[in-house]
């Protein structure tokens, strides 16, 4: 008998690099893709999905219970990985309304769903989903910012600083309060930042290679200071993968690279980068470099501890930041040229 997993938010750029490796290594699970198609999502990214047997596309958006409990109900969900999320920090900014409503209302829709369909009562499950788990991929911007040196690790407080991270935040506890009051088996991940092929232009890595490629102007904010550490996306599916697997339940795994960069590191490797790639006379990239007013509440440093998700359940990043960058600037030239 086949396994019914919902992923929600599959065609935004961490879901739609997850299920086609994730549909290929579990063939005896059906897959269902939930989104919503905003501004963010594109199927194309999906292409290599079509011709798979065990992937469904159901468009739709999480903030309408009803259309989730429906799919519980027609599609026999017996665990979730809940990508679908706002996540622009700056768009949250001019409008946070939206990010309320999808990071915590469609949020509280799915562990209702979930819970109404997998338990009886408060610590009640129903005989025969003992196994039904809800995963929740969270963010590092929970824990607000950081100083010089130090780690986010599973114990440090939430101190979120835009709308986005506090929305995220928000959701993060419902899935803790459902799995502590009412027994449901959930786990969350709290990732830095990711890149690799399939990114919305809008984030900083493709939004470098785009102007590059244009020769437009390249916006940092402030001088550049700020500090992130890289996980390659596919790294980041493996993490997932491992976690709804073998996780504990009520439990939180850190997911980072440990390739800590500062803003002004990556636009200057990935300038130099495209020096090589497409060299242009008497120019270089780096010449597009334009700063630009800071971003309000712009935290200075992330940095993430995964000593507990690799000491428990053996993960590793196979990708360096230096290897992954040339294969995601490969990707984007494909793409754009």
């Amino acid at each position: 008998m086949s396994k019914s997993i919902l992923v929600t938010g599959g065609a935004g750029f961490i879901g739609s690099n997850f299920i086609p490796y994730f549909a290929k290594k579990y063939p005896g699970y059906r897959i269902f893709n939930l989104d919503k198609l905003t501004y963010a999502a594109n199927l194309d990214n999906l292409a290599e999905c079509k011709d798979m047997q065990n992937y469904e596309f159901i468009r739709g958006d999480i903030c309408d219970a009803n259309l989730v409990d429906a799919i519980f109900t027609d599609c026999d969900i017996r665990g979730v990985i809940h990508f679908a999320a706002e996540s622009h920090v700056d768009n949250s900014i001019t409008g946070p309304r939206a990010f309320i409503n999808s990071n915590i209302i469609g949020t509280s829709n799915l562990l209702e769903s979930a819970r109404s369909h997998w338990m009886d009562a408060p610590h009640r499950v129903k005989p025969g989903h003992e196994s039904d788990r809800f995963h929740h991929i969270s963010t590092d911007e929970v824990y607000g910012a950081l100083g010089t040196d130090g780690y986010f690790t599973e114990t440090t407080p939430y101190d979120p600083s835009s709308p986005y991270s506090a929305s995220k935040a928000a959701s993060d506890h419902l899935v803790s309060a459902w799995h502590r009051t009412f027994g449901l088996n959930t786990t969350v991940s709290n990732c830095s930042n990711n890149y690799g092929p399939k990114q919305h232009p809008e984030k900083l890595i493709p939004k470098i290679i785009q102007n590059c490629v244009n020769w437009q102007p390249i916006p940092i904010y402030g001088r550049g200071e700020n500090v992130r550490d890289w996980l390659y996306v596919l790294d980041h599916a493996r993490a997932i993968d491992l976690i709804f697997h073998n996780g504990r339940a009520g439990q939180t795994y850190n997911i980072g690279g440990h390739n800590e960069r500062t803003n002004m590191e990556i636009v200057n490797t990935i300038c130099a980068i495209m020096d090589k790639k497409m060299p242009r006379t008497n120019a270089k990239y780096s010449d597009l470099i334009t700063f630009v007013a800071d971003r309000p509440g712009h935290d200075l440093r992330y940095a993430i501890d995964a000593t507990k998700l690799e000491r428990e359940l053996g993960w590793r990043a196979n990708e360096t930041f230096n290897h992954g960058i040339i294969k995601t600037i490969d990707w984007y030239l494909q793409k754009l040229r």
